[in-house]
């Protein structure tokens, strides 16, 4: 029996958005060491400022500035900080609303101890010694017993030199995947440069990659089928836009390809053929990455030179 694999996981990508001119206002003025809100229609003055009166949905413009000083409304404490997050050490997540403010700003309060933290404290911002405009200009929060900012936000015209206009805001998740034991068998098979599936011992059909159980039945599945290596392209796209970090020119294809003996299409990616000649029907192989990569599916597939496919073969994996 194929020992069940387990592995640590990273998914990770850059999340790049253009500011408008509020937002582009509060990250700047982070930078200035400068906390700004907006004020809605009501009077209230939001802190983090947004574009539009979640109440009445009308465009807001009017900014305000607001004090570096203020009080939790509740907290939580953090007892193992995570990778990326404010503090090294253990913190609190507290939402503080800022002298002037009427709504909370979630950031860290950097505390000894969770009997040090209380509803109602007072607190300050703690800058950042560098600050380029992003909300970790705020380094955190840390407790204050001097006198408390201005009820009353001064108007402020949202104007800087050099305004930020756009962020990169990374997105990662960090987990261990578990196989299990069909897709575990899947991957010790692409180690060997074969492809496996699972036959469904009611309906019949072979599934790849496998997922221990029939989709369409819902019962158990344990008999291995090795499928392909060669298949017939069912349909596809063609890929215009580079992504980073991908080493391959565009335009390139992306495609389905159910492999021989499989009645569930899997990806890979066609090349050895100009993109605009790629078409449904047409036959494949797989071109495998070089030895010692361990279990990974096929770089890409190229055309047999067999004929194309008839329709009928593979229309009900369209």
């Amino acid at each position: 029996m194929t020992d069940v694999l387990s592995a640590p996981l990273v998914v990770e990508f850059p999340f790049t958005r253009s500011l408008g001119p509020v937002q582009s206002a509060f990250l700047t003025g982070l930078r200035e060491r400068t906390v700004l809100g907006v004020r809605t229609q009501d009077g209230t003055v939001l802190v983090p400022p947004v574009e539009y009166d979640p109440v009445t949905a009308n465009e807001i413009r009017d900014l305000v500035e607001v004090a570096p000083t203020g009080t939790v409304t509740t907290w939580a404490w953090n007892p193992a900080p995570r990778r990326g997050q404010p503090l090294a050490t253990p913190f609190a997540w507290v939402l503080v609303r800022l002298d002037g403010a009427g709504t909370a700003l979630l950031h860290a309060l950097d505390a000894p101890g969770p009997t040090a933290v209380r509803t109602g404290m007072r607190v300050r911002i703690r800058w950042a010694a560098e600050r380029t405009g992003a909300i970790t200009d705020i380094a955190c929060f840390e407790p204050y017993e001097g006198e408390p900012g201005p009820d009353e936000p001064a108007v402020h015209s949202g104007e800087f030199t050099d305004p930020v206009l756009g962020i990169v805001a990374p997105a990662r998740l960090d987990y261990v995947h578990t196989p299990g034991r069909a897709q575990s068998a899947y991957l010790a098979a692409l180690e060997g440069r074969r492809t496996v599936g699972e036959r469904c011992p009611s309906c019949r059909k072979v599934y790849v990659p496998p997922r221990g159980a029939c989709p369409t039945c819902g019962v158990a599945t344990a008999e291995q089928v090795e499928v392909g290596p060669r298949g017939t392209v069912t349909t596809f796209c063609i890929v215009n836009i580079k992504a980073k970090n991908l080493d391959i020119d565009v335009p390139y294809v992306y495609a389905h390809i159910a492999l021989d003996g499989a009645d569930l299409a899997l990806h890979g990616r066609i090349a050895g053929i100009p993109y605009d000649q790629v078409r449904m029907g047409l036959r494949v192989e797989p071109v495998w990455a070089a030895t010692g990569q361990g279990a990974r599916p096929p770089d890409h597939y190229r055309p047999t030179g067999e004929p194309d496919a008839d329709y009928d073969t593979y229309k009900e994996l369209v």
